[in-house]
């Protein structure tokens, strides 16, 4: 079914922040599975985990234990600094489960997110997805349309309620355009929500496990979320999502389940690419190499650029046109680049591209 606006091109393979067509063209990639590939494509310690576990076990149902399983929870409590996981496939089976779990734990129904955020486009997360465009051929949803600005915690505070589960916030939106907030906006959010006994839940699917700079956006901004949910990068390419919890919030037997979530598979990816964060220095790098980046793009001598801005290798460089034309002369000067709103593109490569590889994407932008 075409439900995506594809490039014409067919990618066969991949190495670190590189890509290469049927043709055997060489793109540099700056889209990295949209904020998926932060270790690089097919890194070889991620192949070899994948390759033995694959010849061990691949799949069981959770009716029994893995140590896979049980040994990746305990990494992602450690670098979340979270209680417990729940461990699925996808950010949107991410919200969905964290939309549960606010539900169960409160005792309260509705939802409160912010203009331009994006969620996922199940019938739940959906209803937390601004862009109407996504919403309007499938109501009615889960919930009403409860949206407020985004970077404004008077709003949220006008518009919670007695019956609010949960606020739900990206720390830097990725499809609303790389929109970064204010230092204490996130501060005053969370104290709204502790003034109101509803939950505050950030969706970090994007913004995890090195993008920013650090393990977690969160952690930019010094506050703790009650739910926070993971995807994209957690498997370093491989399919997979889950949610964290702090303590005292978790489900109950049999109020949540996903067939294959936490399957040994996935599980063994996981870790893998976790290991690679810490052994290369990736959050490091991410911060060192988003620095760079950022300063080249905020050279760029066009009238038309108005802002470079993001954190890390999570970058947004807004234009005030659009900017559709310039992802298709990159790709035909071997960069892969991707438009996040009609006048932002959104760059996120993986997090070991090289100092010269940034120079040629630059230059390649520079051109157009």
């Amino acid at each position: 079914m075409q439900t995506y606006g594809r490039q014409p091109i067919v990618i066969k393979s991949g190495k670190g922040s590189l890509v290469y067509d049927i043709e055997g063209r060489e793109y540099i990639d700056c889209v990295a599975g949209i904020a998926v590939n932060n270790i690089g494509h097919c890194h070889p310690h991620l192949v070899e985990a994948l390759k033995k576990q694959a010849e061990e076990l691949i799949h069981v149902s959770n009716l029994y234990y893995t140590e896979p399983q049980a040994e990746l929870a305990g990494q992602l409590v450690n670098v979340t600094g979270m209680d417990r996981v729940f461990f699925c496939n996808s950010g949107t089976e991410a919200v969905e489960a964290a939309m549960k779990l606010a539900r169960v734990t409160t005792k309260k129904t509705d939802f409160l997110a912010v203009e331009h955020s994006f969620h996922g486009r199940t019938m739940g997360a959906l209803s937390l997805t601004y862009k109407d465009m996504y919403r309007a051929p499938f109501k009615p949803l889960v919930q009403e349309e409860k949206f407020v600005p985004f970077n404004d915690a008077q709003a949220i505070s006008d518009a919670i309620t007695a019956n609010t589960a949960a606020v739900i916030v990206e720390p830097i939106q990725g499809e609303g355009g790389i929109n970064v907030p204010s230092n204490g906006y996130l501060k005053e959010v969370r104290k709204i929500c502790d003034e109101n006994d509803s939950l505050l839940i950030f969706d970090e699917v994007q913004t995890g496990f090195g993008r920013t700079g650090a393990w977690f956006c969160k952690e930019h901004f010094g506050v703790e979320p009650d739910i926070m949910t993971m995807a994209k990068a957690i498997g370093g390419g491989f399919p997979m999502g889950a949610i964290a919890a702090r303590e005292g919030i978790s489900f109950g037997r049999g109020e949540h389940a996903a067939t294959f979530g936490g399957n040994p598979l996935a599980c063994a990816a996981a870790l893998a690419s976790i290991d690679v964060i810490r052994e290369e220095d990736l959050i490091r790098r991410s911060k060192d190499m988003g620095e760079y980046f950022s300063k080249e793009l905020s050279k760029l001598s066009t009238e038309g650029l108005v802002e470079v801005r993001g954190k890390g290798l999570m970058i947004g460089v807004q234009f005030n046109r659009k900017c559709a034309d310039l992802v298709e002369h990159g790709r035909k000067n071997g960069v892969l680049l991707n438009c996040t709103s009609e006048t932002v593109l959104r760059i996120a490569p993986p997090l070991n591209i090289t100092k010269e590889q940034i120079d040629r994407v630059v230059n390649v932008l520079e051109q157009a």
